[in-house]
């Protein structure tokens, strides 16, 4: 029997990370990090580590990582706490950065070769109004990131410091995927009956279902080789079903890493969809 990969999740109570820990027990020879054991709808999740990778003290974390093939990063610290004062979001965003950097720096310590980060679309959202508007058809991977908030300039930074990781400038080199996820949660109809059309249909848009988020974060941790055109061991996909109302290219994610999404939200919720068409 063939010997399973060592994955470390972090923050494994997360609302990313429940979709995809279920299935990766069964799957990889799994370790789960975050900062408390409960998740958001109070759920305990077992055998979960708890650690605080804003930590300074590095070392202290090191035997979590040992012996991994790869991490998946989905750590997020919101900036509700009171502790982030008048400047709150922007510090919690930093402070999002530097846990991105102690991962990094950790799987470099640690000898892990993979890094799978829980992006965002936001890393480039400043573009949806010319897509939805018909000034853009597509945005793709390549194109340059751009937010006008602060939580998709973090999530830009982060990427640019994984693809500085990747070239192996800063030590040993990584091999970085930073997933953009677009919609993951259910689509209410009830949100959208009476308002813009743009955003419902932004919303199929960007849907992705559980099964082509698991698939998408699986194949981007087993992949072989994930090297750019030019040798650099870095991606950026976008982390959509395959909706006919798409507008962010998954095209590098299909030839890469062999993406083939099972799902598309025009089926999902073709009923909601007649409904909302005809007013009813």
């Amino acid at each position: 029997m063939a010997t399973k990969k060592r994955v470390v999740v972090v923050g494994a109570a997360g609302y990313i990370a429940s979709q995809l820990v279920p299935q990766f027990r069964d799957k990889y020879d799994l370790v789960t990090v975050d900062i408390t054991d409960g998740t958001r709808a109070g759920d305990t999740v077992p055998g979960l580590h708890i650690a605080d990778l804003l930590d300074t003290d590095l070392e202290s974390h090191r035997e979590l990582f040992r012996g991994a093939d790869a991490i998946v990063h989905c750590g997020f610290r919101g900036s509700a706490s009171a502790s982030y004062g008048d400047d709150g979001k922007f510090d919690a965003e930093m402070d999002n950065v530097r846990m991105a950097r102690n991962v990094f720096e950790l799987a470099q310590m640690e000898g892990v070769s993979r890094v799978v980060v829980a992006s965002s679309n936001h890393a480039a959202d400043w573009y949806e109004p010319l897509l939805h508007s018909g000034g853009m058809d597509v945005v793709a991977p390549d194109t340059f990131p751009l937010s006008d908030n602060l939580y998709g300039w973090a999530k830009a930074v982060y990427e640019h410091l994984g693809f500085v990781y990747a070239t192996g400038k800063l030590g040993s080199t990584l091999e970085v995927v930073m997933v953009r996820i677009g919609a993951p949660r259910p689509i209410l109809l009830e949100r959208f009956v009476g308002g813009d059309p743009a955003r419902y249909k932004r919303d199929l848009g960007a849907w992705i279902s559980p099964r082509d988020m698991r698939q998408l974060f699986e194949k981007s941790i087993d992949t072989p080789d994930i090297r750019d055109e030019h040798g650099v061991p870095f991606q950026i996909f976008y982390g959509v079903s395959d909706n006919a109302r798409g507008f962010w290219s998954i095209v590098n994610a299909r030839a890469v890493i062999d993406y083939t999404p099972e799902d598309d939200s025009e089926r999902e919720y073709a009923a909601d969809i007649a409904s909302f068409l005809h007013g009813s």
